[in-house]
């Protein structure tokens, strides 16, 4: 009997060891799914947010905010939750795709609203472009996937993922897509007063005035910002240029085109150059590897497009390094000044923009500013010369070389020392080089 006994508390003793240890091992399991799925929800919430005013936030019916296009309730459209968007291959693609809250289009709609694709706006390497009159009112620009574009299918789902989560007051607003008939499109709030390019070297375009150059120049700063530092994870967008800087109503810029985009974390190696000539990074061009300063190196080549008139593919920076040989790094630039301007331009502005853009176009990528920085050095550089000109009549003062902008020192100085804004903090010098 009593080894019976033993036996039956030994039993007993073990069942109940065995259902606590199963209870732990329940709750343990129950614990590690709900840790991993709050990540899951602040990784998808993290990426999704914007480091300044967003342009719109997510979801149908979403307003544009800086946009002259608004999202009418009448216009016939389809959200991408279902599984008819076969274009894009597997569940995961699919999911983020709807998960960006894009609008669908149907063919059928853009057909009648670009009149047959008669419409033409322009030609890119995406494809053609064309103005869209939709039966809402709203007026947008509709990007079509061309057969023979050296951009492909792989772009189309790059720039729809891309464009889902990225909301700044400098990036051109993506307003929805269509995936139908065999036909890829990509629909943008208008941008009614064009490229940059149309107003640089445009044979019926006005020049374009001095302090809305510095603007623009500031404006494209801070989307490029964004992408590298406020986007999550970041973003190298592969091909700034004239073209791909759109002015909206007011005249601000918005950079567009994100079909070589590839986000920071992606392998960046690759057997073809991508980009455009005249803008391409040196460096990536021998190594093959592309990078946030080589962004930073076609935007420099931007801003010399800003201040000089003149297109990269024909020489532009055979004449800035011609003008640097005279000028010592900080003044001397006035003479690549745009001939169109006929002089009426701030001489000080202008050297200060040019040395930003000297320093970006670095042969050596390390010694080249990080966006943020050449964010804060433009917006420095604006303060300084309206703070300037407000007291110049009551209060003449030769400039010290404290207001200076010191690209070859350790920081940008400037009596604006302790300005400081949303978008980016510290100077073209304050971080180290990368």
């Amino acid at each position: 009997m009593g080894r019976m006994k033993g036996v039956s508390e030994g039993l007993i003793i073990g069942i109940t060891v065995g259902v606590v240890i199963g209870v732990l091992l329940a709750v343990g399991i129950l614990l590690c799914f709900r840790y991993r799925r709050s990540r899951a929800q602040i990784r998808s919430s993290s990426s999704r947010r914007a480091s300044t005013v967003p342009i719109r936030t997510n979801g149908v019916n979403a307003c544009a905010m800086l946009s002259n296009s608004t999202t009418g309730q009448e216009s016939p459209r389809e959200l991408d939750d279902r599984a008819s968007v076969l274009w894009i291959e597997g569940p995961g693609r699919k999911s983020m795709i709807s998960a960006s809250g894009i609008p669908k289009y149907l063919y059928k709609e853009l057909q009648k609203a670009t009149s047959n694709f008669t419409t033409l706006l322009g030609q890119g390497a995406f494809g053609p472009v064309y103005k869209a009159d939709m039966s809402s009112g709203e007026i947008l620009a509709v990007k079509m996937l061309s057969n023979n574009s050296k951009q492909g299918e792989k772009e189309f789902h790059n720039e729809v993922l891309l464009l889902g989560r990225l909301h700044h007051r400098n990036l051109v607003n993506l307003v929805g897509y269509c995936a139908d008939k065999g036909q890829h499109m990509l629909l943008y709030a208008y941008m009614p007063n064009g490229s940059l390019a149309s107003h640089l070297y445009g044979e019926n375009s006005a020049p374009l005035k001095w302090d809305l150059r510095v603007n623009i120049a500031l404006d494209v700063a801070r989307g490029l910002e964004y992408l590298h530092d406020g986007a999550v994870p970041p973003v190298i967008h592969r091909d700034i240029k004239s073209p791909n800087i759109l002015l909206d109503q007011s005249m601000q810029a918005r950079v567009a085109d994100f079909g070589l985009s590839r986000e920071e974390m992606v392998t960046r190696n690759g057997a073809n150059i991508r980009g455009t000539y005249g803008y391409l990074d040196p460096e990536y061009v021998s190594t093959r590897s592309f990078t946030k300063k080589s962004d930073v190196y076609s935007y420099g080549v931007l801003l010399f497009e800003l201040i000089a008139g003149r297109n990269p593919q024909q020489g532009l920076m055979e004449y800035v390094e011609l003008a640097a040989i005279n000028a010592d790094g900080k003044t001397g630039w006035e003479e690549i000044a745009d001939s169109r301007l006929e002089g009426t331009f701030d001489v000080e502005e202008l050297n200060d923009m040019a040395a930003v853009a000297y320093r970006c176009v670095s042969r050596v990528s390390r010694k080249r500013p990080a966006m943020r920085d050449v964010a804060q050095a433009l917006t420095r550089v604006l303060k300084h010369s309206r703070s300037r000109k407000h007291h110049s009549k009551r209060h003449p003062q030769a400039r010290t070389d404290d207001e200076s902008v010191d690209l070859e020192g350790s920081e940008v100085q400037s009596s604006f020392s302790g300005l400081q804004r949303e978008e980016s903090v510290g100077s073209v010098n304050d971080l180290p080089d990368v």
